[in-house]
């Protein structure tokens, strides 16, 4: 492993903004870390958490938890976040599959899914993260009537998931080239690393706004 990886994962421990498979937190995101009752949001895969960030920044009375196993891209994300001072962002190190580990039913608001791993091979569908084994997750911890937001690059991703919601979910917004389209909200504009990278090639950006029945 890299040295620098190394020192990452290192001091990831020390670093107040993130948790490492905490075993008290579930049910108690409000009143024991945030310290108030704002809606809370999800970026699941986050990566180096830009989405989780630049959501922070923009909306600083609700919380937002960047989730990721990989402890080398959390460390920037959430450096990132202590360099600005945001209070209203943290980091959750566990697998996506344990989800439900450390969130109680319903206490969730928002889903974001920002351009997780398409698995295109059919036999690894189900390791999709709209796959209908993850929605069940996303279904058990998200209040009634909370969203999910996809942003992919990936086509087979896109109209797969489609696919799965005609009997998972409902559909609010489909979007098969999010920037063809003339859209005022401006939290989709807001774009990670990947996202830049794939414009850049000129490969659209589909988006899937949905809830869970």
């Amino acid at each position: 492993m890299p040295r620098t990886k190394l020192r990452r994962l290192e001091s990831l421990s020390s670093f107040p903004n993130v948790l490492e498979k905490p075993q008290t937190i579930k049910g108690r995101w409000r009143a024991d870390y945030f310290k108030n009752e704002n809606p809370i949001t999800l970026e699941l895969a986050c990566g180096k958490g830009e989405y989780t960030i630049e959501l922070a920044r923009r909306f600083p009375n609700w919380n937002f938890i960047g989730v990721d196993i990989k402890g080398a891209r959390l460390w920037r994300g959430a450096k990132r976040a202590m360099e600005l001072n945001l209070h209203n962002a943290a980091f959750l190190r566990i697998k996506i599959d344990n989800i439900i580990d450390y969130f109680a039913e319903r206490e969730v608001d928002e889903i974001w899914l920002t351009f997780p791993d398409p698995f295109p091979k059919s036999t690894r569908g189900n390791r999709r993260l709209t796959s209908p084994k993850y929605l069940e997750l996303y279904r058990r911890i998200l209040k009634p009537g909370g969203v999910v937001h996809l942003k992919t690059d990936n086509p087979v991703l896109y109209f797969y998931t489609l696919k799965v919601l005609q009997t998972e979910g409902m559909v609010h917004l489909a979007l098969a080239d999010l920037y063809s389209t003339q859209n005022d909200d401006p939290i989709l504009a807001i774009q990670t690393t990947y996202e830049k990278k794939f414009l850049a090639e000129g490969v659209a950006i589909k988006y899937l706004k949905f809830s869970l029945k």
